[in-house]
């Protein structure tokens, strides 16, 4: 399957970031945007709330311009955190008070959490969701529809 060079890059960062136990939903250097920004947390800076989809001037002046930040705008950096977020079960944006998991760092949580940031990355480049194995158990008259290599 193609893939973009952007999306290769992204699923690696998160692949290790996730391995390495470096990946941690309320830290902005640690989460889904600040390992796919190489562990950096200037990415908060375009929104006023850990978890909004809204861009704040700073983010607005960079969408304008066409900034993008390892091959992403600054709209689609909110919207794969606020998915990784509320797939982690977290109510947005971040706030002391609202819900959020008792095990931040569960593997299985943050596993649902990067599913569907890589089915959203596939999303916005075209690609197929790699994530998805169900083609893997499709049959065609008893007999398995695609051949595993």
């Amino acid at each position: 399957m193609k893939t973009t060079q952007r999306l290769e890059k992204a699923i690696e960062k998160l692949y290790i970031a996730f391995h390495n136990d470096k990946l941690h939903p309320e830290c902005c250097k640690s989460c889904a945007v600040g390992n796919i920004l190489d562990r950096t947390g200037a990415w908060k800076q375009l929104s006023d709330e850990h978890g909004s989809v809204q861009l704040n001037y700073v983010g607005k002046v960079h969408q304008s311009f066409g900034r993008r930040f390892n091959g992403y705008t600054p709209y689609e950096l909110l919207e794969v955190e606020a998915i990784f977020l509320k797939t982690c079960g977290y109510q947005l944006p971040l706030k002391r008070n609202n819900i959020k998991p008792n095990h931040p760092q569960n593997k299985d949580l943050l596993f649902n959490g990067l599913c569907e940031v890589v089915k959203f990355l596939c999303k916005i480049d075209n690609v197929p969701n790699v994530m998805d194995y169900t083609k893997l158990f499709e049959v065609e008259n008893n007999q398995p529809k695609y051949v595993l290599m």
